[in-house]
């Protein structure tokens, strides 16, 4: 599947009346909802299109590595893919947003952000030849650990995972040091003693048996982020229209779906995780300041060096926030 090529892919597209399968790599596992809703998306497509365009969804990583997707996208090696929207955040800090510690920590806010977002970053795909479909949030992350965490300085030189630049910064000021894991990687990573503390969403803390390597969740809704899914424009725009206009209706409703899909997730995961033995303790005072301090740390950082784009969205967001 690595040898599918751009070239191949027009093969296949070349006779609009035949039928057309596309590719799609996403990074996480079929327990996971957001590739259940990509499942769905790829059976609504089949049906709204009789059958003239399949997508065959590669889980888990397993036809690129989650780093690889987006460009794998961008080159045509595939014509569409999923991936976490905040490793983008070094090409441009608008992709990071969503991932700003305490900058949007509710579904609403985190709706808001999107709205904000969604055509500065239409653009910036743009340039490199890509086009969203949609975008669906994870639930709000929270902190997992070995012992209950009181302050940040409990954090202090414990091995942290992240998973993107801004995840870096809050460790660092946290006094933690960061370590990169993906999410299939966390059970052996803290086994191993790779990593000791993380932030992530209950989706991830349950899928990953978090119960098994850790013993404390501390729901302290620091962000919320987002998963997107994107296509190669040039493969798009060579679907048949009506093709095209039932790939648009499926990503709304995805898109829909996948937020409902999200919150009724950070519940149940949260309890799946009280009944398999972690203790769930709420955030003491003393932990949300010193965490809110750091945020807002990072947030006067972003500025200092923040693009024009990502200006443009704080913007946009915070006067309606």
């Amino acid at each position: 599947m690595r040898h599918f090529t751009y070239a191949a892919a027009i093969g296949l597209m070349a006779g609009a009346a035949g039928a057309q399968t596309w590719d799609m790599p996403t990074p996480y596992g079929d327990s996971t909802f957001h590739t259940q809703n990509i499942m769905q998306f790829a059976e609504d497509v089949e049906a709204a299109t009789d059958g003239q365009l399949a997508i065959t969804v590669h889980s888990a990583g397993s036809l690129f590595p989650h780093p690889e997707i987006k460009n794998a996208v961008r080159s045509g090696q595939v014509p569409i893919g999923e991936f976490f929207l905040s490793t983008l955040e070094n090409e441009n800090a608008a992709y990071g947003l969503d991932s700003q510690p305490f900058l949007a920590t509710s579904y609403d806010g985190a709706q808001a952000l999107w709205e904000a977002q969604e055509p500065v970053i239409t653009e910036l795909l743009a340039e490199q030849g890509l086009m969203p479909l949609y975008s669906v949030a994870w639930p709000a992350q929270g902190l997992y650990t070995n012992g209950e965490i009181e302050t940040v300085d409990d954090l202090s030189g414990l091995r942290f995972r992240a998973y993107n630049a801004a995840l870096e910064e809050f460790a660092q000021l946290a006094g933690a040091a960061p370590v990169q894991v993906e999410a299939p990687d966390i059970p052996q990573a803290f086994t191993t003693g790779q990593i000791e503390a993380m932030i992530t969403s209950p989706s991830t803390g349950a899928n990953s048996k978090a119960w098994d390597f850790v013993s404390h969740y501390t729901p302290i809704n620091a962000w919320v982020p987002k998963n997107i899914v994107v296509v190669n424009e040039r493969a798009f725009r060579r679907l048949p229209q009506d093709v095209q206009d039932a790939v648009m209706q499926a990503a709304d409703e995805a898109e829909a779906r996948g937020w409902e899909m999200s919150k009724e997730e950070a519940e149940t995961k949260t309890q799946e995780m009280a009944d398999n033995g972690m203790t769930i303790v709420e955030p003491s005072e003393e932990l949300t300041e010193g965490l809110q301090e750091i945020g807002g740390q990072m947030l006067e950082n972003l500025r200092q060096d923040a693009s024009e784009e990502a200006l443009t969205v704080l913007e946009e967001y915070q006067g309606e926030s």
